[in-house]
């Protein structure tokens, strides 16, 4: 059996997945690019449900870099503890603020090399804020889109970085971002990493994790 489908083949799973979930987009919320990068660095090793019922608190206050810093480490750790890391995420989100405000003018950068470059942000978020908040064609790899388009075959990967790569080349550029939700959303309600539904999967016919787990019932 092929490791991964052909182009034609993952166009047409793309089509269905987009189909199927018409409404897939961010589902972070945030007014500015500012609160997107900052809502996604939250959303490391935490739900998005979560980041926003954490960051509806913290926007209230602190929307800015300049409101951002006035917050000890302490202080922005007691607001956003329960997204988990807190400490880590605290340091890493006022370094960054502090950053933008001394070399980007209080600005987001729109590019993934100087995205990249901000403590806490690696290409999974740089992507995400360059989709959303830049409409810059771009896929985020998170567990969902690893895993999801892995199992169905569109990348044939052992890490995020090569999948990225593999989608990147394998899917139309301007499907990109649209792909990246679609995939997400599939993972979220039919592939999940412990009991995917498979029998209601809308690409369970092309799916290569299924033609193998249906080989071996």
């Amino acid at each position: 059996m092929s490791k991964h489908l052909t182009m034609k083949v993952i166009s047409d799973v793309l089509d269905i997945l987009e189909e199927t979930y018409p409404d897939a987009k961010a589902e972070l919320n945030y007014t500015t690019p500012y609160e997107l990068l900052i809502a996604t660095i939250l959303s490391a090793q935490c739900t998005d449900v979560r980041v926003n019922k954490t960051t509806v608190v913290l926007f209230k206050n602190y929307n800015t870099p300049e409101k951002m810093v006035s917050l000890s480490v302490d202080e922005l750790g007691s607001i956003i503890k329960s997204c988990g890391f807190f400490n880590s995420k605290s340091k890493n989100i006022l370094l960054t603020s502090q950053i933008l405000i001394d070399e980007f003018n209080s600005e987001v950068p729109q590019t993934m090399e100087e995205l990249v470059k901000l403590p806490g942000v690696g290409r999974k978020t740089a992507n995400v804020v360059l989709s959303n908040a830049f409409d810059v064609p771009s896929i985020a790899v998170d567990t969902h889109v690893f895993r999801v388009s892995n199992r169905i075959g569109i990348a044939n990967a052992d890490n995020v970085e090569k999948t990225e790569k593999q989608l990147r080349r394998r899917i139309d550029r301007n499907r990109w971002s649209k792909s990246h939700h679609t995939l997400i959303f599939h993972g979220r309600r039919i592939c999940s990493s412990r009991s995917p539904k498979c029998g209601i999967c809308p690409v369970s016919f092309y799916c290569l994790y299924y033609k193998k787990e249906a080989k071996n019932v």
